[in-house]
């Protein structure tokens, strides 16, 4: 039977309407045609005819008419179809679960999954096809690698470990939990790859983060297989090139691409722009930008980004403003989060009140981007309403906010609240962890940091850089030198993370503020990397305690070549010089402060008042109040004298003590 492709039924096959029976298999060959052909209106037309005619479809053509209600978005007729089925076949049982899982609606295609099992028999097995849609299902909802394996094994058991569908699927499911071993050693086992299994497992590198692995794997499908990448898998690849900051990597596959004249859709246009935007080099994304005719919402968000990323705020609000109807919550996000990255906090509070005008609702993302802003002007009173707000629209125990808001309480100093939120939380994921340790950190609780680090190894949850540098630093808080010494030779030998720039900085903390000068210097001349102006600045803090002036010039030294523009070096070495008597040398070091154009500018902090929030400077005297809070000052003074503490005569507005 030929169907004409010019979008008419044949007249022959219309003909079959005005005999006494329907031929199921002909309609269905229609149904198909209609489908294919998006022909909506002359397939209900056709499926009228089969009610009118008090026909049950059998299962060839129920399939065909599910999979036309499915692909046009009716799924409430594709079931209704379904369910009208007398004596279903695995062909439409797996007609349903296909409609469900093109429209993820993975809820709807396990239940159904569920069904089938209950109606299993001999003439009634899943078959490939099933157990494809059941993996897409599983992998978006139960990401858990046990459960992975489970999966797998059922998989063995039933044969379907020969069929490619079935391969593709369990990579992409074994890379979603996070267990990309399993997935690689299913990737090497196959004996025939097509191009999806090339990209499940490419992207699976992307997604989770190795992106090393990702560009590897890229680079093997270009040398060894006749197969081409296509735009899927030059998405993951240039995504992998933007998080990494491979900006070469990522001119060699646009190259490819030109070359090979790839057709891109507009996914892979936004993933060029991301990676050029991501690392830097913005007139290139902008003109590729300019370039596009059809843009969307993830085009200016990407471009967004990058400008916010490098300062250009002005410009990404240019680019925001110019699209008068943003209808996506990320792109308030993304301009959101840029705001707050560049210390715009005044503006961050407005452009949220602007995004519910819009009737958007903040989400996860929205909440733990904003809370920074709290944290940045002291507001505990701002915090808490978010906090409530998270609470009353189910967003308190994710991860990302759970974090926010314990860092938001505890730079506040409501360590009480940060601690709560931390018990509070059902999923204590390693960012929650060192949320709350680097909390009692910044607050000097070296021994409540230490034993929360204790605990989170003995739950298992595996630490990162990150959280070696929160505990270091408490460490360095309380002069636990042993103890620091431990983590810090442990975090190699027992948890394969080699030391940074940062966690050597925290261990010249860690000596210089106990007082060992001479050790402190002897491990950094020591160190196997280029120490940077982290490390020499530590040392120069526990110098400015000691009041080490020979050891302190030569800090000082390294830092004036590493960070010519730092006001405070010039201070401290001038504060040093002065404590020593050695007036010339502080005079000369802060003429040369004024020659190269600096000035210091006070340190700033606010407090929260019943009038709102007040922002004051070191012997600051614009409140209407200062005479009477500089009294209540003095008696404070007074009581401290009195309880034997020493204290400074002077207080020198440049002086680092201040």
């Amino acid at each position: 039977m030929r169907l004409t492709p010019n979008g008419h039924i044949p007249l022959y096959l219309q003909n079959l309407c005005s005999f006494n029976g329907v031929d199921c298999r002909a309609f269905g060959h229609l149904i198909q045609y209609c489908s294919d052909h998006r022909l909506l209106h002359q397939a209900n037309q056709l499926h009228a005819r089969i009610v009118q005619s008090s026909l049950t479809p059998d299962n060839f053509l129920a399939s065909k008419l599910i999979n036309f209600y499915s692909k046009s978005n009716h799924l409430y007729e594709a079931k209704k179809v379904f369910d009208e089925i007398p004596d279903r076949n695995i062909f439409s049982w797996n007609a349903m679960l296909i409609g469900y899982s093109i429209h993820d609606m993975h809820g709807h295609t396990l239940n159904l999954f569920s069904s089938l099992l209950s109606s299993y028999s001999v003439t009634l097995k899943p078959d490939n096809f099933t157990i494809t849609c059941v993996l897409k299902a599983l992998s978006v909802l139960f990401p858990d690698s046990i459960l992975a394996k489970e999966v797998h094994c059922f998989v063995l058991r039933h044969g379907f470990d020969s069929d490619i569908f079935v391969f593709n699927a369990l990579i992409t499911y074994y890379s979603r939990c996070d267990d990309l071993g399993l997935a690689r050693i299913l990737f090497d086992r196959m004996h025939d790859r097509d191009i999806v299994s090339w990209n499940s497992m490419i992207a699976g590198y992307s997604q989770c983060g190795f992106y090393e692995d990702c560009k590897l794997l890229y680079r093997k499908m270009l040398d060894s297989t006749r197969l081409r990448p296509n735009g899927v898998t030059l998405v993951s690849v240039l995504q992998a090139c933007a998080q990494s900051n491979d900006l070469v990597f990522g001119k060699q596959v646009h190259q490819f691409i030109i070359e090979r004249k790839i057709e891109m859709d507009v996914s892979a246009h936004n993933s060029l722009i991301g990676l050029y935007a991501k690392c830097g080099s913005l007139d290139h994304a902008r003109e590729l930008f300019n370039a596009i005719s059809n843009k969307d919402e993830i085009t200016y968000g990407s471009i967004i980004s990058g400008y916010m990323a490098h300062g250009f705020v002005d410009k990404a609000l240019d680019l925001f403003r110019e699209m008068k109807d943003p209808r996506l919550i990320s792109t308030w996000n993304a301009v959101i989060s840029g705001l707050v990255q560049n210390n715009q906090n005044e503006g961050v509070l407005e452009l949220v009140q602007e995004m519910q005008e819009f009737r958007f609702r903040p989400n996860a993302v929205t909440i733990s981007s904003i809370l920074p802003a709290f944290s940045c002007l002291s507001n505990l009173k701002g915090g808490k309403a978010i906090h409530a707000y998270a609470i009353r629209n189910g967003y308190a125990h994710n991860s990302y906010v759970a974090t926010s808001i314990i860092d938001t309480y505890a730079k506040a100093g409501f360590l009480h609240g940060a601690q709560r939120v931390f018990d509070q939380s059902k999923n204590r994921s390693l960012i929650v962890w060192t949320a709350i340790i680097s909390a009692y950190s910044a607050q000097g609780d070296a021994n409540a940091a230490l034993k929360l680090f204790g605990d989170m190894l003995s739950n298992g949850t595996r630490p990162d850089h990150v959280t070696f540098t929160a505990v270091l630093a408490a460490c360095a808080h309380s002069g636990m030198v042993d103890e620091a010494w431990k983590i810090f030779d442990e975090m190699f030998l027992k948890h394969g993370i080699q030391p940074s720039v940062e966690h050597y900085a925290c261990m010249v903390g860690v000596l210089s503020r106990a007082g060992m000068i001479s050790e402190a210097a002897e491990f950094i001349s020591k160190m196997p990397i280029e120490p940077n102006a982290k490390v020499w600045g530590a040392l120069l803090h526990g110098v400015s305690v000691s009041g080490d002036v020979e050891v302190g010039k030569f800090v000082c030294d390294h830092l004036f070549e590493m960070e010519p523009e730092n006001t405070g070096n010039y201070v401290i070495m001038a504060n040093l010089y002065s404590q020593a008597g050695k007036w010339e040398e502080a005079e000369n070091v802060r003429e040369k402060m004024n020659k190269i154009g600096l000035k210091k500018i006070p340190g700033t902090s606010w407090i929260e008042t019943s009038g709102g929030l007040r922002s004051f400077i070191a012997m600051d005297v614009s409140s209407e109040r200062s005479e009477e809070m500089y009294g209540i000052l003095e008696g404070l003074l007074g009581l401290m004298k009195e309880e034997g503490y020493a204290l400074w005569d002077e207080l020198d507005e440049e002086c680092v003590y201040t």
